[in-house]
């Protein structure tokens, strides 16, 4: 791809103008400019996945020019081209609060993934998803964040559910021409294990925050070399992933250094990079002369790291002669031994058995250490205190930062339209503590309903042709699509589950009483349906089971028609489904779930949220505000836990959900329940924005990590 420089003149051409807009990820957070994006050519735009640059070089010559020449098209660009100057010219709440010395802070954050937008293959889930409302906020709120990531050329699979249940597991390759990424052409080489490798630099705006993604796929490498950025959590062995892991971390320091910049204060999220702590301190022992204590000392200071997971597969452990491959001659240089080397990624620093792990690791070089809930910060600390020498959790020096979702992001266009009318946010310029749902209380019960029968009835329109080409692909005949049309009820309670399809997760959990759950789904009067959807990992055969179970359950006559599984669960269906859903199922095995944000984004369009007490479920739950399955309770046995868990799903749906959404007063509208989802929206919308959280990240972490810089 060649290198798009910027333009010294505007063009006049309204679509060079609009691809030009298309070029920072701005417009996918606001609703005029995705829009605009859209009304290129609606059938094309969704059929390319969403992508406003692949639409506008596939419009016909017609639609072309007559977007060319008609005026009011040119002056919705000019209107969308003026909001986005306006954006970036608007004094940011950091400039308008930061001290002096935190105005010259420059934050580098490091993962692996990043969950921007549907057509970008840099994501694979809610890590990646976290990271980019990470990035959107820090745009907002003007934090001097710069992003490192990987350019995935083939990025997280594609999944296809076959007719039998089955997943096929597809890798398509990103055309680079299609995309918004800019070739910056920096290339430079950094030392992995004992070769060098050539990277390249391409460039992401997302807003006013750059994202720096790192490309392998250079024909000075080996082939091997150059597949080192093809695949995210797939593909090759666990040499592939080491070597993938120093790319974050290593090279992205150096591609740091190639770009002329120097970071104050260095955020880890996620233990993928954690190498990045042993390459600067090798840089202070080697360049500035520091003993290799202090230089530890120095690094840790300055370093934030975020661990996501009390899940074991989720915390990255290598053999230690595969980590000294490639470590070694970084460690030699600071004259470390290999037994010294390898106890800074183990718990028990005198086993010599023991693996080497990168959350281990990036906790011995971060002195600011995050869980992303308060429940996971406790779980973390008991998890890691063999780590850090001491029997008490209490003495585990982790904190924890709740995460949060990026409102504009996940409001629907109707709700921001609707929102516009009732509470009148100012998004540009807005701070943390702007909270504009305080309001919500005022809101007609009236509007509040018809907002939810609006979001509902789009996502039923959007299940019909989604599901449409499913039975199609699956070679479904007209009686079955006329089938889906009927049964898919506009009217019908909707309740949601989409995520990652981990096993302690179980997707499969309310179909543990079948005949409980007929008889809950198959009330006419009252009638019920549940949309699925998730991936597993591409490699988790149990997790590939869960998914083909939840399929096989869609086409038992007894739940057809009300149980639904849409296939290749990505950021679009992640909005349809939390944004027409009028509840969201969340079931983990506590206190597994990290954090859990997709029930976080539902409040924003008038759903609520009934769930285990896990994750940010016991921050956010009140009587008044969504619906709580047990009341924490934790069990040695699993199948102990299963069924009781189970039994509070039924419970709560036969006495409280399902009661109180069709409990109507004389005017027609469930007022119980739209009390909940005003409390919802009061309670949740701005205590769980990414906002709010990166406030709490800058006063808690990075303003303390940039005083030691």
């Amino acid at each position: 791809m060649a290198r798009r420089s910027s333009r010294a003149t505007k063009p006049t051409d309204p679509l060079a103008r609009v691809d030009t807009l298309a070029r920072n990820m701005w417009w996918t957070w606001n609703t005029s400019a995705k829009r605009l994006m859209e009304s290129l050519d609606p059938a094309l735009y969704h059929a390319t996945n969403n992508n406003p640059i692949k639409t506008l070089r596939r419009l016909e010559p017609y639609r072309r020019a007559a977007l060319a020449e008609d005026p009011a098209f040119d002056k919705r660009v000019a209107s969308v081209e003026k909001d986005f100057a306006s954006y970036l010219k608007t004094k940011t709440w950091f400039q308008r609060t930061a001290s002096a010395r935190d105005k010259r802070m420059t934050i580098a954050y490091f993962c692996m993934e990043y969950g921007l937008q549907e057509s970008l293959p840099l994501y694979a889930g809610g890590l990646g998803v976290l990271a980019g409302d990470h990035l959107k906020s820090a745009s907002d709120l003007g934090i001097p964040l710069v992003a490192i990531g990987v350019l995935w050329k083939k990025g997280y699979y594609r999944q296809e559910i076959l007719p039998d249940g089955g997943v096929r597991v597809l890798y398509p390759e990103a055309v680079w021409d299609d995309m918004p990424f800019e070739d910056t052409g920096v290339v430079f080489k950094f030392p992995c294990g004992r070769k060098d490798l050539h990277v390249k630099i391409w460039k992401l705006d997302v807003g006013r925050t750059p994202l720096y993604l790192l490309d392998t796929d250079l024909k000075k490498n080996t082939p091997k070399d150059r597949e080192l950025t093809h695949y995210l959590y797939a593909g090759g062995d666990p040499e592939y992933r080491v070597r993938q892991e120093l790319l974050l971390g290593v090279g992205g320091l150096y591609a740091l250094d190639a770009l002329g910049i120097e970071p104050t204060v260095t955020h880890l999220n996620e233990g993928h990079a954690a190498f990045a702590g042993i390459e600067r301190v090798r840089r202070l022992v080697t360049e500035q002369g520091y003993e290799y204590e202090e230089a530890v000392d120095q690094v840790a200071s300055t370093s934030v790291f975020t661990t996501h997971t009390p899940v074991p597969e989720g915390n990255d452990r290598f053999e230690p002669n595969l980590v000294m491959k490639y470590i070694k001659p970084m460690t030699d240089q600071i004259g470390l031994n290999r037994k010294r080397t390898l106890a800074l990624g183990r718990e028990d620093v005198h086993d010599n058995d023991e693996t080497f792990c990168m959350t281990v690791l990036a906790l011995k070089t971060s002195d600011h250490c995050n869980g992303v809930a308060e429940l996971h910060g406790d779980t973390a600390r008991k998890m890691w205190v063999k780590t850090y020498g001491v029997k008490d959790p209490g003495e585990v020096p982790i904190g924890h930062v709740t995460n949060g979702v990026h409102p504009q992001t996940w409001i629907s266009d109707d709700a921001a339209d609707f929102y516009d009318v009732h509470l009148k946010p100012k998004w540009s310029g807005a701070g943390p503590e702007d909270d504009w749902w305080k309001g919500a209380g005022s809101i007609p019960p009236a509007d509040i309903w018809a907002l939810r029968n609006r979001l509902r009835r789009k996502l039923v329109t959007t299940l019909r042709s989604r599901m449409k080409e499913q039975l199609l692909y699956h070679e479904g005949g007209d009686a079955d699509v006329i089938e889906l049309y009927d049964r898919l009820d506009e009217n019908a309670l909707t309740i949601g589950f989409a995520r990652r399809f981990a096993l302690y997760k179980r997707a499969p959990l309310i179909f543990t009483d079948l005949k409980r759950l007929e008889s809950l789904l198959a009330n006419d009067k009252r009638p019920v349906q549940i949309i699925f959807a998730g991936k597993a990992h591409p490699m988790d055969d149990a997790g590939h089971e869960f998914v083909s179970r939840v399929w096989n359950m869609s086409q038992d006559p007894r739940f057809r028609g009300r149980i639904f599984l849409l296939q290749n669960y990505d950021l679009e269906i992640g909005r349809i489904l939390t944004q027409g859903c009028d509840v969201w199922l969340n079931n983990p095995v506590r206190p597994m779930e990290a954090s859990g944000t997709s029930g976080m984004k539902c409040p924003l369009n008038a759903g609520l949220n009934c769930s285990i007490l896990d994750g940010w479920w016991p921050e956010g739950y009140k009587d008044r505000n969504g619906f709580k399955l047990g009341d924490g309770e934790q069990f040695k046995s699993r199948a102990r836990q299963d069924r009781f868990d189970a039994e509070q799903i039924y419970s709560v749906l036969e006495k409280q959900v399902v009661p109180e959404f069709y409990k109507r007063a004389r005017n027609g509208l469930p007022m119980d329940w739209i009390k909940r989802v005003k409390w919802a929206m009061r309670d949740h919308c701005c205590a769980f924005s990414s906002h709010r959280m990166l406030a709490e990240y800058l006063e808690d972490y990075y303003s303390p990590a940039n005083a030691n810089a």
